[in-house]
């Protein structure tokens, strides 16, 4: 059963997945402080006036659930690895496009030192009434985009994620977090692999009252939803604008009684959608989700936009939803 009327979110929940545009002055403070140049304390005082400014601007589009916009946050991976001990710098990888991160290397056995992402969580929720989402990358993630040099297998590896990971869940819901997301987007469709990650997720929602989305990117959806969508999660995040819908005939052949966020929004495109467009886009969806299961939401995340381009997207996405709402 649906947990989202506890939410008391409306029909047809509008968000975005996770991170959003953040200003060349941040940026480069960013890259100041690195260089020893100004203090890492200008740095965040910068970080929390731009995640209040992005959580002003999703509640003026009329968002319904809000997200921080990971404005202290490089990439999905690295962020973890420094806040995490074990973990040492490694060296660049390339991730798409002329995009880059920092591939992490674990060193030593991993163990959690303290909140990972609670209190970014908790400042950005007491901005607004509206339900914040935390965001957190998977432990199956975590480890595949990580270089191993301790552990003598991936289940010990992955196991020691999780338990770090469950143990930043619980300090979430202690903190009053209602919405969790997991980005797992490595998910694997080899059956030991996913096996390994199906054990992951089921350990760190368990006993654990919250909401939970898991959000899937890349590789083949047609390889793992049949199995995915059993996992104990109560929404399933799926890409879909950047693919042309491709899977919908997927969600038809393959149901499910739980909630499903389509990524209605190409978050690699320039273009702005408009509520036309997208209205066309929900009539297809409609087909192959029920209504009271369906949230719409960006594909990804919306860092490589624009801030004028994030803005357009979102308010397209917002009013998109309202025009299915009863009046």
């Amino acid at each position: 059963m649906s947990k989202k009327p506890l939410l008391s979110l409306p029909l047809l929940p509008a968000c975005a997945a996770g991170s959003l545009p953040k200003q060349t002055e941040l940026v480069e403070l960013r890259y100041r402080v690195s260089k020893g140049i100004h203090q890492n304390s200008e740095l965040e005082r910068k970080e929390k006036l731009s995640t209040e400014v992005w959580i002003r601007q999703q509640e003026k589009l009329g968002l319904d659930v809000l997200v921080d916009g990971e404005m202290d946050r490089g990439d999905m991976v690295h962020y973890f690895s420094l806040r995490i001990d074990g973990f040492e710098e490694g060296g660049t990888v390339r991730c798409y496009g002329n995009r880059y991160y920092r591939r992490p290397v674990v060193k030593r056995k991993l163990e959690w030192k303290g909140g990972l992402i609670s209190e970014g969580w908790k400042y950005a929720q007491r901005l607004t009434h509206k339900p914040v989402k935390a965001v957190l990358t998977g432990a199956y993630s975590l480890m595949e985009w990580s270089f191993n040099e301790f552990y003598d297998s991936r289940e010990e590896l992955c196991r020691d994620l999780t338990a770090i990971l469950k143990k930043e869940v619980q300090n979430l819901v202690d903190g009053g977090a209602k919405i969790i997301q997991f980005d797992e987007l490595a998910l694997p469709a080899g059956r030991s692999d996913f096996a390994m990650a199906r054990e992951s997720i089921e350990e760190i929602t368990r006993d654990i009252k919250a909401y939970f989305i898991l959000r899937f990117g890349f590789g083949d959806l047609a390889a793992v939803w049949p199995s995915m969508r059993k996992l104990p999660v109560d929404n399933f995040h799926l890409e879909m604008a950047n693919s042309g819908f491709a899977g919908l005939p997927l969600l038809k052949k393959y149901p499910t009684n739980k909630d499903i966020s389509i990524g209605v929004i190409d978050s690699h495109n320039r273009t702005i959608e408009t509520p036309r467009q997208l209205s066309d886009v929900v009539k297809k969806v409609l087909k192959a989700v029920p209504l009271k299961n369906l949230w719409l939401s960006t594909d990804a995340g919306l860092k490589t936009r624009t801030i004028d381009e994030a803005i357009g997207k979102l308010k397209a996405l917002s009013q998109t939803a309202a025009k299915y709402r009863p009046r």
